[in-house]
């Protein structure tokens, strides 16, 4: 009888990439032991990493983006404001009319 073998390939979650990725990047342990450690193989500890040091200037550059685009929101907001209270301030002048 042939024995079955299921290649299930595990799946890791995002904060244990992180913290392997963290050890690698420290560079106080080789790739092997971090395998050994962690129980993956050492290329993936290296694929992790590369995409990780690749990815870091979006990261940073995001953030501005972001900081931009709530700026833009903001000072949207502020003006709809001015907008309003123009509108409210002149309907104001012309009700009152002779007693401003």
């Amino acid at each position: 009888m042939k024995r079955q073998t299921t290649n299930k390939r595990r799946r890791h979650s995002a904060e244990f990439k992180t913290k392997v990725v963290l050890a690698a990047l420290r560079e106080d342990k080789t790739q092997s032991q971090l395998a050994s450690e962690y129980g993956v193989h050492p290329l993936q500890i290296a694929q992790w990493k590369r995409v990780a040091v690749e990815s870091l200037p979006e990261v940073f550059g995001l953030q501005r983006s972001r900081t931009a685009a709530e700026q833009e929101e903001l000072e949207r907001q502020l003006y709809e404001r001015i907008g309003r209270l123009e509108t409210e301030l002149t309907w104001l002048k012309k009700k009152l009319g002779p007693w401003s």
